[in-house]
This record gives C-alpha cells, structure tokens and sequence, in this order.
C-alpha cells in the first residue's frame, strides 16, 4: 500500500513509539517567537535544564509585538534575547532585522522539502506549503523539542484537496482557502493533514501556496501541505545550490516527498476554483464565508494589509495594483506591514511603499501586531476592519471590533471605496 507525503515523512523521522498511537519524530528545526517561547524558557530554567538540544537548528525571532509596547512585552523579548546569547543561537532575529516568524524563515531558507518543524504557533503549518510537516504545538511539546529535538505526533491522517479548473483574473489563494473552509468546516480536518493538489497548486506560486498552508489551521488541520517541485527549488535554490549539481537534481531529490497513487486518504475533496469568486468572512468564524459582491457596501473603518498569510511583496504588488492613482476613502484608515525587511526594501526599491503612502496608507514596520490585536492597529469597540490576516474571532483584532477576512485586492478596493468592494482586477463577473 502506498504512502501520504505526510506518512513518508513521519516514517523518515520516526525516533520511538514510546506508547500505542504516539510516535516521536527527529526534529529538523524548532521555531520560536516571544509570545509562546518565554514561557518555555522559563520553564526549563526553574526545571534546572536550560539547554538546547541544538543552537543550530533553533531559530527565534521577536516578530509579535515589535517594538515592545509596554514592559511586559519588553520583558518577553529580554528573555529571548538573553535566551540567544547564552546558548549561541545564531539564527536569532531582533528588532531590525526581525520580520513575521512564517515569512522570515521561510525566507531564510530554513525550511526544506521533507522537514519536521515545530513552534509555538497555530500557523506553523504555514510552512507545509514547500513539502514539509510543520506544525504548531503547546509549550511543554516546545519544551521538549528545544531540549531534545523530539515532538511525539500522532499518525497522520490526511485529506486530499484535488484543486482542478482556473482561477478566474482577480482570484487569489486567500479566496480558495476561504472557500475550502467554507465548505468543510472549522472542524472539517481536524487532526488531519491536508494535502493539497491539482494542477492549480502546481501553477500557485510560492507565496500562494504558503497562503493556502497558513489557513489550514482554520479548518482544525493540523499540517496543510504541497508537493514540491520545481518552483520550490527555484525559491530555495540560493540556499540549496552547493548541494546539488543542478536543479533538476534537487527537483529529482525532492520527488520522494510526494504522495504515492496508490496512498490512503480519510477523504478526497474536489473542488473546482473556476467557480470561486473574490470572497470575504462575516460573524466571528473562518467558515463563515460569501462572495465579496455578497457583501458590497458593508462599511469599514479600517483596512489592514499584512500578517503571514498576506503580507509577501506577491501580496503587496496586487494590492498596489489596485491601489495606484488613487487615495483611500476619509472614512478609513488603512494600514501596511510588510512581513519581512527584504519584503519591505524590495517594495521600495519597486515604488509599492510610494504607491500605499501617497493613496493614504501607514506605512509600519513588519509585525504581527494587528492580527492579534495587540499593537499597530488594535481596533476600538463597534469598529470594522478588513483584513488579510488569519482570524476573524470575537475580539481578534481588538475588543468588540468586526474583522473581515479577505485577499489584498479586496482590501485594497475596499480601502479606496470605504466598504466592501471587489477590485478592477476581477474580472469573472458577479453572479
């Protein structure tokens, strides 16, 4: 019987089954971020075993409220900081040089086709979309993996998300995963894996496919995954090119982590995107979903483009895009952060910032901040935000505020009209 890609991975990594049903992987990396890694530090220090398992495949950033807003979160990134230094961990990013945990690491090259990554965040499954099984975890599953590079899973399950058709002009990631939530549920793949597939996957970019992997989350999936292929290679082949002779060797390399013919799955689910129009939350869960035109004219305080599901210069150019030539609406205030400072530069260097600053934007630096509602955007009770982020919880973005989730393109018509409005860039007409 053939195997899920998941599965293969898993079976490559596996340590010990120290009891029936849980089974410890080798880890091949350990992300870490001051909101949830403090905690951990603490921990293991009061426990007397302050080490780590390997400084070299930790990497920590200060990325969730940067620069500290108060001492309590000054507090958190002294922690980590003291942390790096007394164990010599190299690849630790600090105010400046810090972007948002799952762009700036992918973008650093750390994480590869194959990987286990653990990290104190639900959205680690960001980084299944380059073929590895990434997944967030507790504190005391953080704990052990610091201190000895194991995390115990159970055996994968996965669902299968055949994507077939086109995405019509104006159609993003952000709308098929919505859309995919839509349709299964927040509780659809729970403990599960999805796996997407399809020719529509093989055509997504990078970028896109970390959008559709950061959401998986949102479906109560514990990894979301892609095959890799050849835009993997082409995205981490500044890294990887002293270990291949070529790109077609690394492409070969990597084929293994792909999911046999003949593999098992909980479910397949096909979806056909070609049906999918620009689309937007309402209410307080992720799969409560309709189409943008659904919604038009649904006022809006505030417009937030950014975060590590849509925050990439990919995103940005698409929403400067729509953005160009004009300015927001006085009714809104619409903010920016880019996710990492190479995204940041990359959109100077290409007029972007230009572009959002003179149609009204704040232009911040990169931080994941507003998503979660604790500095760089917070909204005030009765306030509305549409935002490219993850969430749309009951208090998200700031007590008794309204968050919408949608693509940049969305947001950034949004911003110019005052409410919700689908961009010039759709053009698949509105049912």
């Amino acid at each position: 019987m053939g195997k899920t890609i998941a599965e293969k991975i898993f079976d490559a990594h596996l340590v010990d089954e120290p009891f029936e049903g849980a089974y410890a992987l080798k880890l091949d990396a350990v992300f870490c971020h001051e909101i949830t890694t403090p905690i951990a530090i603490e921990d293991l220090k009061a426990r007397g075993i302050d080490k780590v398992f390997d400084p070299n495949k930790i990497k920590a950033v200060i990325d969730h409220v940067t620069p500290a807003k108060d001492s309590k979160t000054a507090e958190q990134g002294k922690i980590m900081r003291e942390w790096a230094r007394r164990h010599n961990i190299k690849d630790f990013f600090d105010i400046g040089n810090n972007g948002v945990c799952h762009a700036i690491f992918p973008e650093k090259g750390f994480v590869r086709p194959g990987y286990t990554i653990i990290m104190g965040d639900s959205h680690t499954c960001t980084h299944g979309a380059f073929g590895a099984f990434a997944a967030g975890v507790g504190t005391t599953d953080l704990e052990v993996g610091i201190l000895k590079g194991v995390c115990a899973f159970k055996y994968p399950k996965t669902i299968k998300f055949e994507l077939t058709g086109s995405l019509r002009p104006g159609v993003y990631a952000k709308d098929v995963i919505l859309n995919i939530i839509k349709e299964i549920g927040v509780n659809g793949a729970t403990d599960c894996v999805m796996e997407f597939t399809g020719s529509v996957i093989s055509d997504m970019s990078m970028e896109s496919r970390m959008t559709l992997c950061n959401m998986a989350i949102e479906a109560g999936g514990t990894v979301g995954i892609c095959y890799p292929d050849s835009k993997t290679v082409d995205y981490l082949w500044d890294f990887i090119k002293n270990d291949y002779k070529d790109k077609e060797s690394a492409i070969k390399e990597y084929s293994k982590w792909v999911s046999d013919k003949d593999a098992e799955y909980e479910k397949i689910v096909k979806i056909d995107v070609s049906k999918i129009e620009p689309s937007v939350t309402f209410g307080y869960k992720p799969d409560q979903v309709k189409t943008v035109a659904e919604m038009k004219g649904t006022k809006v305080d505030q417009i937030y483009i950014g975060s590590c599901t849509n925050g990439r210069i990919e995103d940005l150019r698409i929403a400067a895009e729509v953005l160009k030539g004009n300015k927001i609406s006085p009714s809104v205030r619409g903010i920016l952060s880019p996710a990492t400072p190479l995204i940041y530069r990359t959109a100077m260097k290409e007029g972007i910032i230009d572009i959002f600053m003179e149609a009204g934007f704040c232009v911040t630096n990169p931080t994941c901040g507003a998503c979660l509602g604790m500095s760089n955007g917070v909204l005030a009770e009765g306030e509305v935000c549409i935002s490219t982020t993850n969430r749309n919880f009951n208090g998200r973005m700031g007590k008794g505020g309204m968050v919408h989730l949608a693509s940049p393109a969305t947001a950034a018509a949004s911003a110019i009209t005052g409410e919700i409005t689908n961009s010039k860039l759709y053009k698949g007409g509105e049912k």
